[in-house]
């Protein structure tokens, strides 16, 4: 029998995440306060314990996992490999397709792998409340299952367009005790400014971390938690790759392209920070993020200091951004439709370390659904962003008979998406692509705040 599945045993679950800075060519830009001036560690104590503040502005190559964090993880991991034979087959391609699967987590989806940790640092911090946003509602999941865990009590905010289309990932969060509430929401000045506006605001991830932070904000008891795009959430990440490292070197192979999806980009960090190593140290890697057309943050967004938030509450980070006002296309791909980006991710694309492409929505679902009739798993809509790119550059090696190895993350499975896929059946989804003018709009309602 040829081999599928690359397995390894819960004793080689990493021992230390991996941050990504320490290879960086050039320092990371500091975040700035309101006035625009570099701002320091105590500025993010009202949010977040001291522990995930230490590592949100560390440089430290290495930073060691807490027993009790990797105990929980072998609920799950190390998660499997995957060769796709019969995606290969279909395609009749000479590439080589391999998956890493994330969707065998309690969640489904790879968003426990940082939700577990900041719920560890935040109960040794005597936190008894986290809040959240979620979009799609992985993230929500996820931290709803890390505070039942470990006793924190959990409050999410659920853009209101997915809180409406994904009825069942909100209860999923209830089953964990979690309260859950459609943004904007009547419950902070923040979403009642936004409704008093657009009572029938659909809502975006800027507008629910605007509400998650300012609640976190005004109790002593309570922290925010956020799912994606800070440096410490990246670094909690990093699990996956280390494992595909491991994998790869298990069966003598070696990716020449690593794709992901990426929205904040926790999914594209976790799997390609790992191999950007190898790449800094001379190893011949591309690393693809893959990003909607309706949201294409990377590929035709700006490059500045913006807000995290719509209401610009948070510090200003360096980043991609279409503009911290942003309200985003209902596409069904919620996890990806954030306004800004990573600023680790952004600053890697800046300088051309990694590469990014955007997909249209309706040849996602075609791709997702080419690829379930292979391998068998419904992806998230999410992840059938990275299956578009890997199947077009599959193609593309069909079409130049290049023997690539080709390697993507899928970030969980779709069993609570297929409502999405049955508009994709019957011909309702659409492709948007966000227009030029609302991009040149964004521009300038960005803070006034110099690069470089």
């Amino acid at each position: 029998m040829i081999q599928t599945k690359v397995l390894l045993d819960e004793s080689e679950i990493p021992t230390h995440w991996y941050n990504v800075v320490s290879d960086f060519p050039n320092p990371p830009a500091p975040p700035l306060g309101p006035d625009g001036q570099p701002i320091g560690p105590e500025a993010l104590a009202p949010l977040f314990p001291m522990a995930l503040i230490e590592q949100e502005v560390s440089a430290e190559r290495w930073i060691e996992i807490p027993e009790e964090v990797r105990e929980i993880y072998q609920m799950w991991r190390p998660s499997p490999l995957y060769r796709a034979h019969r995606l290969e087959k279909a395609l009749g391609t000479p590439a080589k397709i391999f998956y890493k699967y994330e969707g065998v987590s309690p969640a489904g989806s790879h968003k426990p792998n940082t939700a577990v940790a900041q719920a560890y640092y935040n109960k040794q911090a005597g936190i008894t409340k986290l809040t959240t946003e979620t979009g799609a509602g992985q993230w929500g999941c996820s931290l709803a299952l890390a505070g039942q865990m470990f006793g924190i009590d959990v409050r999410v905010f659920m853009v209101k367009v997915s809180y409406d289309q994904k009825p069942f990932r909100r209860s999923m969060m209830r089953t964990w005790g979690a309260d859950v509430f459609a943004s904007p929401s009547n419950l902070t000045n923040a979403g009642r400014s936004i409704l008093a506006d657009d009572p029938d605001s659909p809502g975006s991830l800027g507008i629910a971390i605007s509400e998650a932070v300012e609640e976190a904000a005004s109790r002593d008891d309570t922290n925010y938690a956020l799912g994606s795009v800070l440096n410490h959430v990246l670094l909690h990440q990093t699990v996956i790759g280390q494992e595909a490292q491991k994998q790869f070197a298990s069966i003598g192979e070696y990716p020449d392209m690593i794709f992901a999806p990426c929205g904040g980009g926790s999914n594209f960090g976790g799997v390609a920070f790992p191999f950007f190593a190898d790449k800094a140290a001379g190893k011949d890697v591309r690393l693809v993020a893959v990003e909607p057309t309706s949201c294409p943050t990377l590929t035709r967004g700006h490059y500045a200091y913006d807000f995290g938030d719509t209401l610009g509450m948070t510090p200003l980070l360096l980043q991609y951004t279409l503009g911290h006002d942003f309200i985003p296309p209902s596409i069904h791909a919620g996890g990806l439709r954030y306004h800004g980006d990573s600023a680790l991710v952004s600053q890697m694309y800046k300088e051309g370390l990694i590469e990014a492409v955007a997909v249209p929505q309706i040849a996602t679902f075609e791709a997702g659904v080419t690829f379930a009739r292979s391998e068998g798993i419904v992806p998230a809509p999410e992840s059938n962003h990275a299956i578009r790119a890997v199947i077009d550059e599959a193609l593309r090696c069909k079409e130049s008979a290049e023997e690539k190895t080709l390697f993507f993350n899928l970030s969980g499975h779709g069993h609570f998406d297929m409502a999405s896929y049955d508009k994709y059946f019957a011909g309702e989804l659409v492709d948007y692509e966000y227009p030029e003018e609302e991009i040149e709009r964004a521009l300038h309602n960005l803070p006034k705040v110099a690069v470089g």
